[in-house]
Protein backbone atom coordinates (compact mmCIF):
# COMPACT_ATOMS: atom_id res chain seq x y z
CA UNK A 1 0.00 0.00 0.00
CA UNK A 2 2.98 2.33 0.70
CA UNK A 3 3.79 1.97 -2.61
CA UNK A 4 0.69 2.68 -4.02
CA UNK A 5 0.60 6.02 -2.07
CA UNK A 6 4.11 6.69 -3.53
CA UNK A 7 2.49 6.07 -7.39
CA UNK A 8 -0.39 8.46 -6.45
CA UNK A 9 1.87 11.51 -4.96
CA UNK A 10 4.19 11.15 -7.71
CA UNK A 11 1.25 11.32 -10.53
CA UNK A 12 -0.50 14.04 -9.04
CA UNK A 13 3.02 16.05 -9.76
CA UNK A 14 4.91 15.88 -5.92
CA UNK A 15 7.89 15.35 -5.05
CA UNK A 16 8.41 12.80 -2.97
CA UNK A 17 12.32 13.94 -1.98
CA UNK A 18 10.51 17.34 -0.68
CA UNK A 19 10.51 17.00 3.32
CA UNK A 20 7.00 17.21 3.82
CA UNK A 21 6.64 14.66 1.91
CA UNK A 22 9.06 12.29 2.51
CA UNK A 23 7.31 9.64 5.16
CA UNK A 24 4.00 10.34 3.81
CA UNK A 25 3.38 7.23 2.03
CA UNK A 26 3.99 5.36 4.62
CA UNK A 27 2.26 7.33 7.04
CA UNK A 28 -1.04 7.64 4.58
CA UNK A 29 -0.81 3.45 4.33
CA UNK A 30 -1.11 3.70 8.17
CA UNK A 31 -3.93 5.44 8.23
CA UNK A 32 -5.61 3.98 5.18
CA UNK A 33 -5.25 0.66 7.47
CA UNK A 34 -6.74 1.94 10.55
CA UNK A 35 -9.47 3.48 8.03
CA UNK A 36 -10.83 0.08 6.82
CA UNK A 37 -9.64 -2.12 9.68
CA UNK A 38 -13.40 -3.32 9.42
CA UNK A 39 -12.30 -5.73 7.37
CA UNK A 40 -10.05 -7.43 9.91
CA UNK A 41 -12.83 -7.62 12.15
CA UNK A 42 -15.43 -10.29 12.47
CA UNK A 43 -18.54 -10.60 14.30
CA UNK A 44 -17.36 -12.76 17.11
CA UNK A 45 -14.64 -11.08 17.54
CA UNK A 46 -16.77 -7.99 18.19
CA UNK A 47 -19.31 -8.95 20.05
CA UNK A 48 -16.97 -11.40 22.23
CA UNK A 49 -19.98 -13.43 23.90
CA UNK A 50 -21.43 -10.31 25.49
CA UNK A 51 -24.56 -10.93 25.21
CA UNK A 52 -27.04 -11.58 28.76
CA UNK A 53 -29.93 -13.29 29.25
CA UNK A 54 -33.30 -10.55 30.33
CA UNK A 55 -36.53 -10.66 30.91
CA UNK A 56 -36.97 -7.02 29.21
CA UNK A 57 -39.04 -6.77 26.29
CA UNK A 58 -38.47 -3.13 26.31
CA UNK A 59 -37.31 -0.71 23.41
CA UNK A 60 -33.47 0.18 24.01
CA UNK A 61 -31.95 2.59 22.36
CA UNK A 62 -28.22 3.52 21.58
CA UNK A 63 -28.50 7.11 19.66
CA UNK A 64 -25.89 9.64 18.43
CA UNK A 65 -22.97 6.63 17.84
CA UNK A 66 -20.14 8.87 16.32
CA UNK A 67 -19.46 6.98 12.65
CA UNK A 68 -16.48 7.41 10.19
CA UNK A 69 -16.54 5.37 6.74
CA UNK A 70 -15.28 5.89 3.12
CA UNK A 71 -17.08 5.89 0.18
CA UNK A 72 -16.67 3.26 -1.86
CA UNK A 73 -17.55 5.13 -5.26
CA UNK A 74 -14.80 7.91 -4.53
CA UNK A 75 -12.60 7.09 -1.10
CA UNK A 76 -13.84 9.98 0.41
CA UNK A 77 -14.86 10.22 4.31
CA UNK A 78 -18.43 10.37 5.15
CA UNK A 79 -18.90 11.32 8.72
CA UNK A 80 -22.07 10.60 10.85
CA UNK A 81 -24.00 9.55 13.74
CA UNK A 82 -26.18 6.69 13.99
CA UNK A 83 -29.28 5.51 16.18
CA UNK A 84 -29.86 1.67 16.76
CA UNK A 85 -33.14 0.58 18.82
CA UNK A 86 -33.72 -3.09 19.48
CA UNK A 87 -36.35 -5.27 21.43
CA UNK A 88 -34.47 -7.63 22.90
CA UNK A 89 -36.05 -11.13 23.02
CA UNK A 90 -34.78 -12.78 26.25
CA UNK A 91 -31.08 -11.67 25.64
CA UNK A 92 -29.46 -8.09 25.64
CA UNK A 93 -26.03 -7.13 24.10
CA UNK A 94 -23.52 -5.31 25.93
CA UNK A 95 -24.07 -1.46 25.72
CA UNK A 96 -20.49 -0.92 23.81
CA UNK A 97 -21.13 -3.57 21.57
CA UNK A 98 -24.02 -1.87 19.77
CA UNK A 99 -20.76 0.62 18.72
CA UNK A 100 -18.46 -1.74 17.62
CA UNK A 101 -20.94 -3.21 15.26
CA UNK A 102 -21.26 0.08 13.84
CA UNK A 103 -17.52 0.95 14.10
CA UNK A 104 -16.69 -2.41 12.48
CA UNK A 105 -18.41 -2.17 9.18
CA UNK A 106 -18.60 1.64 8.91
CA UNK A 107 -14.84 0.94 8.76
CA UNK A 108 -15.23 -0.84 5.11
CA UNK A 109 -15.62 1.22 2.26
CA UNK A 110 -19.33 1.62 1.91
CA UNK A 111 -23.02 3.54 1.17
CA UNK A 112 -24.67 4.48 3.68
CA UNK A 113 -27.64 2.52 2.52
CA UNK A 114 -25.78 -0.86 2.69
CA UNK A 115 -24.15 0.05 6.23
CA UNK A 116 -27.61 0.99 7.83
CA UNK A 117 -28.90 -2.46 6.52
CA UNK A 118 -26.14 -4.34 7.67
CA UNK A 119 -26.16 -2.78 10.80
CA UNK A 120 -29.94 -3.05 11.41
CA UNK A 121 -29.49 -7.02 10.32
CA UNK A 122 -26.59 -8.31 12.44
CA UNK A 123 -28.33 -6.63 15.51
CA UNK A 124 -31.30 -9.38 14.67
CA UNK A 125 -29.20 -11.65 13.74
CA UNK A 126 -27.27 -11.60 17.51
CA UNK A 127 -29.91 -10.63 19.87
CA UNK A 128 -32.50 -12.26 17.99
CA UNK A 129 -34.93 -8.80 18.59
CA UNK A 130 -38.11 -9.22 17.59
CA UNK A 131 -37.99 -5.74 16.10
CA UNK A 132 -34.29 -3.65 15.23
CA UNK A 133 -34.42 -0.05 13.84
CA UNK A 134 -31.36 1.84 12.46
CA UNK A 135 -31.18 5.46 11.52
CA UNK A 136 -27.87 6.95 9.97
CA UNK A 137 -27.55 10.57 9.41
CA UNK A 138 -24.13 11.23 7.60
CA UNK A 139 -22.57 14.28 5.56
CA UNK A 140 -20.35 13.21 2.62
CA UNK A 141 -17.07 14.68 1.69
CA UNK A 142 -18.07 13.48 -2.17
CA UNK A 143 -20.92 15.54 -2.23
CA UNK A 144 -19.39 18.57 -0.12
CA UNK A 145 -15.69 18.47 -1.67
CA UNK A 146 -16.18 17.91 -5.00
CA UNK A 147 -18.86 17.35 -7.92
CA UNK A 148 -22.23 20.05 -6.77
CA UNK A 149 -20.52 21.08 -3.16
CA UNK A 150 -23.08 21.68 -0.72
CA UNK A 151 -21.76 22.15 2.22
CA UNK A 152 -24.87 21.62 4.10
CA UNK A 153 -26.25 18.32 2.89
CA UNK A 154 -27.29 15.69 5.69
CA UNK A 155 -28.25 11.89 3.98
CA UNK A 156 -30.18 10.00 6.25
CA UNK A 157 -31.15 6.17 6.01
CA UNK A 158 -33.59 4.20 8.13
CA UNK A 159 -33.73 0.33 7.91
CA UNK A 160 -36.44 -1.34 10.15
CA UNK A 161 -37.16 -4.41 11.13
CA UNK A 162 -39.58 -6.97 12.37
CA UNK A 163 -42.30 -5.00 15.03
CA UNK A 164 -40.05 -1.92 14.40
CA UNK A 165 -41.05 -2.10 10.36
CA UNK A 166 -44.65 -3.85 10.90
CA UNK A 167 -46.32 -1.38 14.07
CA UNK A 168 -46.55 1.66 13.58
CA UNK A 169 -46.94 3.18 17.06
CA UNK A 170 -43.59 1.31 17.83
CA UNK A 171 -41.87 2.72 14.95
CA UNK A 172 -42.96 6.48 16.28
CA UNK A 173 -41.44 5.59 20.12
CA UNK A 174 -38.35 4.94 18.22
CA UNK A 175 -38.08 7.99 16.15
CA UNK A 176 -39.45 10.35 18.98
CA UNK A 177 -37.06 9.08 21.86
CA UNK A 178 -33.82 9.80 18.72
CA UNK A 179 -35.13 13.14 18.09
Amino acid sequence: MENAFKTIIETIGEDLERPGLLDTPKRAAEAFAFLTKGYNESLDEVVNGALFPSDSNEMIIVKDIELYSLCEHHLLPFIGKCHVAYLPKGKVLGLSKVARIVDMYARRLQIQEHLTTQIAETIREVTGASGVGVIIEAKHMCMMMRGVEKQNSVMKTSAMLGYLRNNQSTRTEFLSLIA
